[in-house]
């Protein structure tokens, strides 16, 4: 069950209407690496959770996920401003959008469920194994792409309001990285870590780039490497 709480996770602040940078922001709405995707994705990894200590972890992110999506559909709202502005959204000459279109003609300036190149957000995004270890690796990925994404972003604004709101998205991002290492410490020789992994065949690393070796394998000694 869930309850909607009106007040937001966190403050959003965006100093002026910039409708191009609330087209670039739909990606972390609607899109592969979004808030929409992680909340989905670990709700639906719960679903088959046994262990009740990991099980209320990816609720709970994925709860406060949703929030977040609620944070950045906000801002996209405010970016977009309260009037249509021709300028704004007209198309140039090598047919990029200046900023969101269908939001300009179809959501009446509201954010929409699509990334930043206005496609539909999808199920297709969602990783759910079944297998912890192999549910929480993809879940430490998500949130490792999210924030890649969200730097981005943040660069390529100087409005100090968005910076303000990003930042705490971000940090949010690593928090939730954190969780989740930990959480795969605890599984971390169970599902699919269990049977594999423990022959010589799992300790071997073949050089196949030439020229140069400049990687080993941890469990091999650089004379190992040069002799092979």
């Amino acid at each position: 069950m869930f309850r909607h709480d009106k007040k937001l996770l966190h403050e959003v602040r965006v100093d002026k209407p910039n409708p191009h940078y609330g087209a670039l922001l739909q990606e972390q709405l609607g899109g592969a690496n979004g808030e929409i995707k992680a909340g989905m994705q670990y709700f639906t990894q719960s679903f088959r959770c046994q262990d009740k200590r990991i099980k209320d972890l990816m609720l709970d992110i994925a709860s406060e996920e949703f929030g977040h999506a609620e944070m950045v559909a906000t801002m996209i709202t405010m970016l977009n401003g309260h009037d249509v502005n021709p300028q704004e959204t007209a198309m140039t000459h090598q047919q990029q959008p200046h900023g969101n279109v269908e939001a300009a003609v179809l959501g009446g300036l509201g954010p929409s469920l699509t990334n930043a190149s206005g496609s539909p957000f999808t199920g297709n995004f969602i990783n759910s194994t079944g297998d912890l270890v192999a549910d929480l690796l993809s879940d430490m990925a998500a949130e490792q792409r999210a924030k890649v994404v969200y730097e981005y972003l943040y660069r390529q604004i100087h409005d100090k309001g968005v910076r303000y709101t990003i930042d705490f998205l971000l940090n949010r991002e690593e928090a939730h990285n954190a969780l989740f290492r930990e959480a795969l410490e605890i599984v971390r020789d169970t599902g699919s870590n269990q049977d594999f992994g423990t022959t010589k065949d799992a300790q071997m690393y073949f050089d196949l780039s030439q020229p140069g070796r400049y990687f080993r394998n941890p469990n091999q000694n650089p004379q190992q490497i040069n002799d092979h």
